[in-house]
């Protein structure tokens, strides 16, 4: 199995070397056959620059400029047409998501599971620096989720997931254009019947940049895929189901 890494990049000149490099580092010690694709999300700093050495350096690690407007959903949409591998892991650009965790969720996915969730909030999974207004927004945002759906997954906003190819098509198409896909993305796998893992993971708050995601602006994106998903999974009558399930 080959294994891609979708990383975006918006305004990430001070990050996003560390991230790719100790993602390759990571998938490198384990033997896993991978690529690394980086998007850069119309970033206005030297992002760019530094994608550009990076390439050079790592022949496994390619690089794209988005095409889209400037959004999270659209440069993982743009990845995700173009990725090479068998199954897709997002990794975020800033370092919060652990290496490891990336090899664990390709572990995984050779045990036969075709999604493979992280949890920052179960037995054994560990954050640092969470902050807590945050916190609170997430964790009622998430407890909402899990009793409208009847899930066992606690954490379904966060964006570090993964997905064989199967899951991929399957899930098509992509509507969120911003952090919404975060939730998109794991919905549409679930209510369409594959199955997937949930393990924990460690989070550690980005050390350089700021935060993409603006609160404010997606409360009601996030309501909007997710009554869209909650009526596909009771008004849809199975239509959308792999067909396997049906």
């Amino acid at each position: 199995m080959k294994f891609s890494v979708i990383i975006p990049a918006r305004n990430e000149e001070k990050s996003i070397r560390q991230t790719a490099v100790s993602v390759f580092d990571a998938l490198q010690k384990a033997g896993i056959s991978h690529e690394i694709l980086i998007i850069n999300d119309n970033s206005s700093d030297g992002t760019e620059g530094v994608l550009k050495t990076l390439q050079a350096d790592y022949p496994v690690l390619r690089c794209l400029n988005s095409k889209n407007p400037p959004g999270y959903g659209f440069a993982i949409r743009h990845g995700l047409a173009h990725f090479l591998g068998d199954a897709v892991c997002i990794v975020m650009g800033d370092g919060s998501d652990s290496p490891e965790d990336v090899v664990k969720y390709c572990r995984k996915l050779e045990e036969g599971y075709e999604c493979v969730f992280g949890s920052r909030f179960i037995k054994e999974s560990r954050t640092v620096h969470y902050p807590f207004h945050k916190l609170i927004l997430n964790r009622f945002a998430n407890y909402f989720i899990k009793i409208l759906f009847g899930l066992p997954l606690n954490d379904v906003t966060n964006a570090f997931k993964c997905y064989s190819r199967e899951v991929i098509n399957g899930i098509q198409p992509l509507f969120s254009n911003h952090f919404n896909l975060t939730v998109e993305m794991p919905l549409k796998a679930i209510v369409r019947g594959y199955r997937y893992a949930v393990i924990p993971i460690s989070w550690t708050n980005r050390q350089e940049g700021i935060s993409k995601l603006k609160i404010k602006e997606m409360g009601s994106r996030y309501l909007f895929i997710v009554l869209y998903l909650f009526f596909e999974k009771t008004l849809s009558c199975g239509d959308y189901l792999r067909r396997d399930k049906k």
